[in-house]
This record gives structure tokens, C-alpha cells and sequence, in this order.
């Protein structure tokens, strides 16, 4: 079952609002009408322009397929976050071939789906837990998934409150996960009570501290310390970066403070893409001078002639 990205069918951004999504739909369908259109393939863009509206036109679903689409990319093979379970056997045997097996697997049929009542159990639902995950930078990068450990809380039938138990799941850090973000997991939570259905897991995403880097946004942030003299005549210097170095050079003339960047060597963003890197140049001062020394630092001062503070009282 392939990922269908309804937005990128639609051909709009995923923060369009509903007028924007309604007017891409219309356009495609006036379009690739079959009755109208001389379009090749007009029937199969028709139909699924119109499961695209489908799914995104109603809050509800729009929400719950922003959820899903993290994890997929159009046209590749979709497999959902830990915990996901195609609805696909919802519907009692009605025709879901309206629609693609991809929708059916989010939504069920599209008579339960799209107005019709979905079968709910009668048990009371199970507690949704929540939790802060701590990440590694360089998690952000790997396809590797975590394991996490947590507590679950236990009910019994009467809805009492009995024992924790600890739950161990494998998860994938989304692509362009940011600082602070809350994940859902469907279905990872506490159990139901009765048949009921089990409660969600969140994961506030949490960056941990690195050694190196600041992080702004999807940008990356270091400080390079220079002597000098490399400020003033240049150098090739060798950066960290989360995935090895780069050599980076510097300009003869460069200023203390002075940001340089690099393209691609910063977090992945939503769309798969890095960002930058930007390297803070920092002058740093030898700790001591000896007599000698000394005596040259007098004599540049002497041959430069420079004031750093020309301008600064005007």
C-alpha cells in the first residue's frame, strides 16, 4: 500500500486553509472531469483529487491524516508509527473500491467513514499517557529507531486505579521533529475497561543539551575559536558538524563575531531537507606573552594605525 500525499495531490501547502483546499479541489475537478476532460489519465487524477477532498475538508480527519503523513512519502510504501492499525476491517464488508486502499486503511469505508456512525465499543476508554523524550542531535538524523520505557496505569473494571505497569516500545523520530513537540502514539496508552479502546501515548519531544551546538529552528549554531592572526590573514580550518567535519575557510580580514554558514549541515526540517550551519567566528586571545611578544604586539600597533573606536563617540 503506497502513501498518497492528498496535499501534494491537491497542489497546495499543508498549512492552506479550507477555502484554499475547496478552490484546489474545484479547479482540479473542473479539470479532469471525465466527462469534460481530454486529459490523459483524467478518471484515475479525477478520483483522486476527490479522495483528497475527502480527507481533508473535515477537521476531524484532516487532523488525524496530519498525524499519519509524518511517516510516509508519496508514492513509497507506507508503514505507520508504533501503535497504528489500519481501520480497513471497519465497514462490515461494505465497498471501500471507491476510494484507495490507502484511505480505507485511515478511515474505514467511506459509508463509515464520511457520515455513517463507526462501530465504537461500549467500554470506557483507556487513559492517554504522556511523557518528555529526551533527543540526541544526532537522533534527529538516524533512521534508527529509540526504545522508550514507561508507566501505564491499570484499571479494573470498576474504573479503579490498581497498579503501573511498564510498557517498552521501539519508536522512529519523525523527520523535522522540533524542540518542544508533542507526538501522538494511537493506542499506546492505557488500556480500555470493558472492550473499550486503549488510550494514546504523547511524547513531548525534548532536545538535549550538545556541547558543540545551539539550535535555531532547523539551523545549527557553533562558535569557532580563531587567534588573531587568522582573523586578520586567513586560515583553513577543519569544523564539527553532527555527521563529521567540513573545512571551512576563512576569510583574511574577518571580523570577531562574524557568522559564516554552510549549507545542508544543520536539522532536517519538515520537508526532508537540513538547514544550515552557522559558524560564529571568536577571537580568542593567547593566555600569556612574553617580553618579545609583547614588543610585537607594540609595533603592529604602532604600523596600523588603527582605531577600533574611531566612530564610536560621534
Amino acid at each position: 500500500m503506497d502513501f498518497k500525499d492528498y496535499y501534494k495531490i491537491l497542489g497546495v501547502e499543508p498549512t492552506a486553509d479550507d477555502k484554499q483546499i475547496k478552490a484546489a479541489y474545484r479547479k482540479l475537478a473542473r479539470k479532469y472531469h471525465p466527462d469534460v476532460s481530454k486529459e490523459k489519465d483524467a478518471e484515475e487524477k479525477f478520483k483522486d483529487a476527490s479522495e483528497a477532498y475527502e480527507a481533508l475538508k473535515s477537521a476531524d480527519k484532516r487532523a488525524e491524516y496530519d498525524e499519519l503523513r509524518r511517516y510516509g512519502q508519496h508514492g513509497q510504501p507506507f508503514q505507520g508509527p508504533p501503535g497504528w492499525q489500519s481501520r480497513g476491517g471497519f465497514g462490515g464488508g461494505q465497498d471501500t473500491g471507491e476510494f484507495s486502499d490507502f484511505f480505507s486503511s485511515i478511515f474505514g469505508s467511506r459509508g463509515n467513514g464520511f457520515g455513517g456512525a463507526q462501530r465504537r465499543s461500549p467500554g470506557r476508554r483507556g487513559q492517554d499517557v504522556e511523557m518528555e523524550l529526551p533527543v540526541f542531535l544526532e537522533e534527529t538524523l538516524s533512521t534508527e529507531s529509540k526504545a522508550i520505557s514507561f508507566q501505564v496505569p491499570q484499571y479494573n473494571a470498576a474504573g479503579q486505579h490498581v497498579s503501573n505497569t511498564t510498557k517498552s516500545l521501539n519508536v522512529k523520530i519523525p523527520a523535522g521533529v522540533a524542540d518542544g513537540e508533542r507526538i501522538r502514539l494511537k493506542g499506546q496508552g492505557a488500556p480500555g475497561i470493558g472492550g473499550g479502546a486503549n488510550g494514546d501515548l504523547y511524547l513531548i519531544i525534548r532536545f538535549a543539551p550538545h556541547p558543540k551546538f545551539e539550535v535555531e529552528g532547523e539551523n545549527l549554531v557553533i562558535n569557532l575559536p580563531l587567534a588573531p592572526w587568522e582573523l586578520a590573514l586567513g586560515a583553513e580550518v577543519a569544523v564539527p558538524t553532527l555527521t563529521g567535519k567540513i573545512n571551512l575557510k576563512v576569510p583574511a580580514g574577518s571580523q570577531n563575531g562574524q557568522r559564516m554558514r554552510a549549507k545542508g549541515h544543520g536539522l532536517l526540517n519538515k520537508a526532508g531537507q537540513r538547514g544550515y550551519l552557522f559558524v560564529q567566528l571568536k577571537a580568542v586571545m593567547p593566555k600569556s606573552s612574553d617580553e618579545e611578544v609583547k614588543a610585537l604586539w607594540q609595533e603592529l600597533a604602532k604600523k596600523a594605525n588603527f582605531d577600533p573606536r574611531e566612530t564610536w563617540n560621534r
